[in-house]
C-alpha cells in the first residue's frame, strides 16, 4: 500500500498517522460522508478523507477492514502494489512517495483508475446500444422484452448507485446516490421505463465525467509532485554509488550527469554549467552555475557534470517541503467548500421532502391525479441532486493551485487562493522587494576629468564595502579598458571614508566629509559643489566623493538600484485590479520617494521602524483586504498582519515557512499571474455555484405548471455538472503572459 509515516508517537514510537491513496472516490459529499463513518471507528477521531487529493490519513491502529469496508460502499478503495508496504517502511525519512517504491505505487494507482474508467466506459456502452435497440424493437416485439432490455441497460449503468441508494435508505441517509435511487424505482413503479432508463444511464454518464474532471485535476497536481529525483550517485572515494536520496546526509558529495536530477539542497564543488530550476521557481530558461553557487533539489544539470556538496537532506530540502505544502494545500477546505459542505448536508433531505410534499400535497388535498404528481415529484428528486454544486469548488481550486505550482508559486490552501484573488491593496517592502537591496550609481558629477576616475577606481578597487562595490561597476561601464594603479599608505578613516597616496600626492575618496581635508586656500569654490551634493542628496542619493588637497575631483550619487521588473510589475498589478499599492521602508523620506516614482506605488511610508510596518499593514488591512510581500527573512511581522503574507526569494526557508503565498523566484514577475489567476478562480466558483442553482431553480420552477419531466430534470442536473467541471479544467487551460522585462530601469549617469 502506498503509505507515508508521520509524526512518531511517544506511546508506540511508530507512527501515528499513515497515509494511503484511494482511488474511486465518487464525489466530495459522499467522500465526506465517508470520513465521518471513518472517524465513528475506534482509533478513527482524526482520520481525514480527500476527494481533492485522493488521500486517506489514519491511525495505524484503526481496523483497516472495516475503512474498507466503508470505502468500498462508495465503490472506492485502497491502492495496494505487492510487497509495497514493507518498502514504504523502509524507505528512508518515511517519504515513500519519493522513492522508488513511491513510483511503481503512482504507477499502480493510475492503473487501477484507467481500468475503472474503461470498465466504466464500456457498461455505459453497451447500455446506450440495449437502449436504442428498443426504438428498433419498438412495436415489433412483446412489451417484456422491451422492459427486459431497459432493465438491463439500467442496471449495466446504474447497478453501483442502487447499491450504494438502497443501503442509504436502511440507514436513514439522504445523499444524491438516495435521491437517485427513489426516483428510478419510483419511475420503474408508475412505469416509465423508457425515461428511467435514460436517467440511469445519463447519471453514469455524469459520474463518469465528474471522475475525469477531478482526475485530470489531481494528475496534473501529480506531474509537478514527479519533479522529484528517486536516486542519487554518491561518490565514495571517488567513485560513484548509486543510493536512494532519503540516505544522503549533509557534507555528501553526489554526481549529477547532463539531464539527470539534483537529488537535494546544496552546493556546487566542482564543474560549472546550466541548470533548469523550473521545478522550484517555474522559469524555464536555465541558470549558469559554478563551483560555489547554490542548487535545489529537483533542478535538472543541462549541459555539465557536476559535483555537488549535499547541504541538507532530501526531507528538509525546498523541494521536499514544497511538494509537502501543495500536498496539504489541496487537502485544506476554504469558506465557500465549509459552506457548500454544510449547505448541502441540509439541502438534500430538504428536496427529499420537497418531493414527497409535491407528490403527496396535490392529490390529497387538491384532487389532482396521483400519477401526475407522483412523476412532477420523481423528476424533483433528479433536479435535486447536488453533484454539479458540490462540485463547483473543487476541481477550480485544485486547478488553481496547480496552474500557479507550476509557475513556481505556491499557494498553502484553497483559503489562501481565495483571498489573493479577493486582494485589494499591496504593500511591498522596499529592500530586496521592490529593488535589488544593492546600491548602484545613479548620477556623477565630474570637476577634474583627468584625475576622478583614476583616483577613485585605484582607492576602491581593493574595498569590499557595498559602495565602492558599486562604484567600480560604473568604473567598469565608463572606462572598461582602464587598469588602475595601486595605491599606497592606504587608511581607513572611520564614517569618513579612506586616504591614500598616488604618485606621492594624498586623495580622499568618501562621505562629503572629505571635503574638510582640502586646503583652505582651495575653498573658494566650495559653495557651488555643496549646492551640488545638497541637490543630489534632496533626491534621496548617497554621495561618495573624491577630493585632493587642492579641490574636487568629482562626486557621485549612489542609491538603491530598482528591480528591472517592478515599475511593469506596479502597472500590471493595476490592470489586474489592485487599486492602491504602497511601499513600506526604513529608508529615508527623499530616497523612498525616489523609488516610489520609478515604480508606479501610490503611496509611500517612510523611515518605518519594524513595529511601525506592522502598525501600518494593520490600518492598511482594516480598511481593506490587504497583502504584503516582502523578502521572507526579516518581513516576518509584517507578513503575519496582512491578510495574505507574500514571500520572494527562490526558495528560502524563511521564505516557505512564514508566508501564505511563496514565489519561488528572486523577483516579482509572475505576482501579477498569480493574482489573476486567483480571480479567475473566485469568478469560476461564483459561476458554478450560481449556474448549479440557478438550472434546478429555473427546472423546480417548471412544477408549479406541470411541466417537469424526467428528461428536462436529468438535461438540467447533467447539464450543470457538464458545466462545472468544464468551468473548473479550463483554469489549467492557455499560457500565462507573465515575464520579466529586462532594462526597464537603469542605473544612470550624468556629467
Amino acid at each position: 500500500m502506498q503509505k507515508s509515516q508521520t509524526k512518531p508517537s511517544p506511546e508506540t514510537d511508530g507512527p501515528s498517522f499513515v497515509e494511503y491513496r484511494v482511488q474511486g472516490l465518487s464525489c466530495p459529499n459522499c467522500t465526506r460522508e465517508m470520513q465521518e463513518e471513518i472517524q465513528k471507528l475506534k482509533h478513527g477521531d482524526n482520520a481525514r478523507l480527500s476527494y481533492n487529493s485522493g488521500k486517506l490519513t489514519v491511525s495505524p491502529h484503526v481496523d483497516l477492514s472495516r475503512v474498507e469496508s466503508i470505502l468500498k460502499s462508495d465503490g472506492a478503495r485502497i491502492v495496494q502494489a505487492p510487497s509495497s508496504s514493507s518498502q514504504a517502511a523502509a524507505s528512508p525519512g518515511g517519504h515513500s512517495d519519493h522513492g522508488a517504491a513511491g513510483h511503481e505505487h503512482r504507477s499502480h494507482a493510475h492503473d487501477h483508475a484507467q481500468d475503472s474508467t474503461r470498465k466504466m466506459k464500456w457498461l455505459l456502452g453497451i447500455s446506450a446500444a440495449l437502449y436504442l435497440l428498443t426504438f428498433l424493437l419498438e412495436g415489433r416485439t412483446m412489451q417484456p422484452v422491451l422492459i427486459a432490455l431497459y432493465a438491463g441497460a439500467m442496471l449495466l449503468s446504474g447497478y453501483t448507485t442502487f447499491l450504494r441508494g438502497l443501503r442509504n435508505l436502511t440507514r436513514f441517509k439522504f445523499n444524491m446516490d438516495t435521491l437517485m435511487t427513489v426516483a428510478l424505482v419510483g419511475a420503474v413503479i408508475i412505469g416509465e421505463w423508457r425515461e428511467a432508463t435514460l436517467v440511469a444511464i445519463l447519471f453514469g454518464l455524469n459520474e463518469l465525467l465528474e471522475g475525469y474532471g477531478m482526475n485530470r485535476a489531481r494528475q496534473s497536481m501529480e506531474a509537478l509532485l514527479a519533479a522529484a529525483p528517486k536516486e542519487a550517485e554518491l561518490l565514495r572515494d571517488g567513485e560513484p554509488v548509486l543510493v536512494p536520496i532519503g540516505t544522503l546526509k549533509p557534507g555528501d558529495v553526489v554526481r549529477v550527469r547532463p539531464g539527470e536530477k539534483i537529488p537535494s539542497d546544496g552546493t556546487i564543488a566542482s564543474g560549472a554549467g546550466a541548470v533548469n530550476e523550473a521545478a522550484i521557481t517555474g522559469e524555464s530558461v536555465p541558470v549558469t552555475k559554478r563551483v560555489g553557487d547554490a542548487v535545489f533539489g529537483g533542478s535538472v544539470s543541462t549541459d555539465g557534470v557536476l559535483h555537488i556538496a549535499i547541504s541538507k537532506a532530501y526531507e528538509d530540502s525546498s523541494l521536499a517541503k514544497i511538494m509537502h505544502l501543495v500536498q496539504e494545500a489541496q487537502d485544506s477546505k476554504t469558506p465557500t467548500e465549509l459552506f457548500i459542505d454544510k449547505f448541502a448536508k441540509y439541502y438534500t433531505p430538504a428536496i427529499m421532502i420537497i418531493a414527497l410534499g409535491v407528490a403527496l400535497i396535490p392529490p390529497l388535498l387538491l384532487n389532482q391525479p396521483w400519477m401526475t404528481w407522483i412523476y412532477q415529484g420523481l423528476s424533483i428528486l433528479i433536479v435535486g441532486c447536488p453533484c454539479s454544486l458540490v462540485l463547483s469548488s473543487p476541481i477550480a481550486l485544485v486547478s488553481g493551485m496547480t496552474r500557479a505550482a507550476r509557475n513556481g508559486i505556491l499557494i498553502k490552501g484553497g483559503i489562501h487562493l481565495e483571498q489573493l484573488g479577493r486582494l485589494e491593496a499591496i504593500a511591498f517592502d522596499k529592500t530586496g522587494t521592490l529593488t535589488k537591496g544593492k546600491p548602484a550609481v545613479y548620477a556623477e558629477t565630474v570637476y577634474d576629468q583627468d584625475r576622478f576616475y583614476a583616483v577613485v577606481g585605484a582607492i576602491e578597487q581593493a574595498s569590499l564595502h557595498p559602495l565602492a562595490k558599486a562604484v567600480m561597476k560604473h568604473l567598469e561601464i565608463k572606462q572598461p579598458q582602464c587598469t588602475f594603479r595601486d595605491p599606497q599608505d592606504i587608511t581607513v578613516l572611520p564614517g569618513e571614508g579612506v586616504r591614500a597616496r598616488i604618485n606621492g600626492q594624498l586623495y580622499w575618496v568618501g562621505s562629503e566629509d572629505v571635503l574638510s581635508h582640502i586646503h583652505d586656500s582651495a575653498r573658494n569654490d566650495l559653495a557651488a559643489v555643496k549646492a551640488d551634493i545638497a541637490h543630489l542628496k534632496a533626491q534621496g542619493y548617497t554621495i561618495v566623493a573624491a577630493v585632493s588637497e587642492d579641490g574636487v575631483l568629482g562626486h557621485f550619487g549612489l542609491a538603491d538600484e530598482i528591480r528591472a521588473e517592478t515599475a511593469d510589475v506596479v502597472r500590471k498589478l493595476h490592470e489586474a485590479g489592485i487599486t492602491e499599492t504602497i511601499m513600506l521602508t526604513g529608508d529615508h523620506e527623499q530616497s523612498a520617494q525616489s523609488i516610489a516614482k520609478q515604480s508606479g506605488v501610490t503611496r509611500v511610508f517612510a523611515s518605518l521602524l519594524p513595529e511601525q510596518k506592522v502598525s501600518k499593514i494593520k490600518e492598511l488591512a482594516s480598511r481593506r483586504k490587504t497583502g504584503m510581500v516582502g523578502d521572507g527573512i526579516n518581513d516576518a511581522p509584517a507578513l503575519a498582519a496582512a491578510d495574505l503574507g507574500i514571500a520572494m526569494g527562490k526558495g528560502t526557508d524563511s521564505a516557505i515557512e512564514t508566508a501564505d503565498v511563496v514565489l519561488m523566484q528572486d523577483h516579482l514577475g509572475k505576482l501579477p499571474g498569480a493574482i489573476r489567476t486567483a480571480r479567475r478562480v473566485n469568478r469560476i466558483i461564483q459561476w458554478n455555484i450560481g449556474i448549479s442553482l440557478s438550472l434546478k431553480a429555473i427546472a423546480l420552477l417548471l412544477t408549479i405548471p406541470g411541466w417537469l419531466t424526467l428528461w428536462i430534470a436529468i438535461i438540467s442536473d447533467m447539464g450543470a455538472t457538464i458545466i462545472v467541471t468544464l468551468l473548473g479544467l479550463s483554469i489549467l487551460l492557455g499560457k500565462d503572459r507573465e515575464s520579466v522585462t529586462e532594462g526597464l530601469s537603469q542605473p544612470i549617469a550624468r556629467s
